[in-house]
């Protein structure tokens, strides 16, 4: 089974997502093609980097993700191919994959360089799709490109490390907001139990506080008279499926109660921080 995976800003309003199905069908019809997403904001690398980080797992080795993202082939961003943990991606070079290449360092990169063999009128996806059909028969990528050792990372919203000897501030960003109003950060829980070594934290946000990471939504502290119905509304932290911390209300609907997003006034790129103090019988060790 030759899977090809789809991740784009196009949405389902137009054409282009139909017909690049059509032109992978028309030259493959033997492929199972998945949709991840189509919602990206317009142009928004680091949300496409996290959208693909989270879902790529789930699918089998050799499985062809091809990311059509801010794909516009420039002076300042290439196509490239890359083979990464048995998975391929084929993206624009323009920092969508280095969330992958900071945890696993790539199999195999080349910048793609059969453009001259399309015609003048052909499109990025008609280059993506040529790439993907061709790894997706179990092509080398060689075939398709020149070997690199180096791609573009994405600068903006790193998680930083701050603090002096007795207290450390882990400082991230909101970089998603998925369908349910919860605000995704780019801390991981591996850079968290790095960084917090098991001491007491707590987490800031917009003049808000969260002193406790849920191990679920649900994750209440029930005594009586209080059950999980009286914790409706109620802000918490958790790490979600793809390990990034994630703030959320328990059980908001958005479209009627509201969310994280709109009643915490998160938005995309807002500062989360976490706090680690050290108990005062530690700090003379320190």
């Amino acid at each position: 089974m030759s899977i090809i995976t789809l991740t784009t800003d196009f949405g389902l309003k137009d054409h282009f997502v139909g017909a690049l199905k059509g032109k992978i069908l028309s030259e493959f019809r033997e492929a199972t093609i998945v949709d991840i997403s189509h919602h990206i904001d317009l142009f928004n690398t680091p949300e496409a980097s996290y959208i693909v980080e989270a879902a790529y797992r789930n699918f089998p080795k050799g499985t062809v993700h091809l990311i059509g993202v801010d794909a516009e082939l420039t002076n300042e961003s290439r196509h490239i191919a890359m083979q990464w943990n048995d998975h391929y991606f084929i993206c624009s070079d323009n920092g969508i994959l280095s969330i992958l290449t900071q945890k696993i360092v790539p199999q195999k990169i080349v910048a793609i360089n059969i453009h001259s063999r399309f015609g003048d009128d052909a499109t990025e996806m008609d280059v993506f799709t040529k790439v993907a059909i061709h790894l997706a028969k179990g092509g080398l990528l060689n075939v398709i490109g020149r070997e690199i050792t180096e791609i573009k990372s994405i600068h903006q919203l790193q998680p930083t490390i701050s603090g002096n000897k007795d207290k450390t501030i882990l400082r991230g960003y909101v970089v998603y907001i998925d369908h349910f109003g919860n605000c995704v950060t780019n801390i991981t829980k591996k850079l968290f139990k790095e960084v917090g070594l098991g001491r007491d934290y707590e987490i800031t946000f917009n003049t808000k506080t969260i002193k406790r990471i849920n191990r679920n939504y649900s994750d209440f502290k029930l005594n009586n008279p209080f059950s999980l119905k009286d914790y409706e509304g109620e802000k918490l932290a958790l790490f979600n499926e793809a390990g990034f911390l994630e703030i959320a209300l328990y059980r908001s609907n958005p479209s009627t109660v509201g969310s994280a997003r709109s009643l915490l006034g998160l938005k995309y790129r807002d500062v989360v921080c976490i706090t680690f103090t050290t108990p005062e019988n530690l700090k003379e060790n320190i």
